[in-house]
């Protein structure tokens, strides 16, 4: 049996981690996880990434770097996740999603994260808090993970779903 691989986006954003509350399917909605979707046949991770994000978020994103590991989710499917950077647009809960959080690396355990997701989001506020601190040696991903601006200590409360 072939094994489909579901890719989430540890999306970094001025030194926060975005965090989207599911709204279906009925077992997994309320809780929170790393936006991403399926990959489709002949597709990669990161082009995947790129569409499902551009799909349920509106927002375009650079795909920086896997994280190290994949987790079992249903039966046939496994959880792959990279590190992303916005690059446009503003996040809106468009698909699947009902609500969305910017969470500095001190608050991502202020929601209920889906298990499978808890390990990829504790390895993301890893690397945000090293590329904070200047140590982080992954290319890329530190320059956009550490650019913590003015305000980045805040969570971003309910971003509205949009309504058009």
């Amino acid at each position: 049996m072939s094994v489909r691989v579901v890719v989430g986006g540890a999306v970094f954003d001025r030194g926060r981690l975005l965090a989207a509350r599911r709204s279906a399917p009925p077992e997994l909605a309320g809780r929170w996880e790393l936006p991403g979707g399926k990959t489709e046949p002949g597709e990669t991770p990161q082009a995947a990434l790129v569409r499902e994000l551009r799909e349920e978020l509106g927002v375009e994103v650079e795909p920086l770097e896997p994280l190290p590991g994949e987790w079992p989710l249903k039966p046939g499917y496994v959880l792959r996740v990279w590190t992303a950077a916005l690059r446009s647009g503003e996040p809106r809960p468009l698909q699947d999603h009902d609500e969305l959080r910017w969470l500095p690396p001190d608050r991502v355990d202020e929601v209920d994260w889906l298990d499978e997701d808890r390990p990829a989001v504790a390895e993301a506020v890893r690397r945000l808090r090293a590329a904070e601190a200047g140590a982080d040696d992954t290319g890329a991903a530190g320059a956009d993970a550490g650019a913590s601006g003015a305000g980045s200590a805040e969570v971003t409360e309910g971003i509205p779903p949009r309504t058009s």
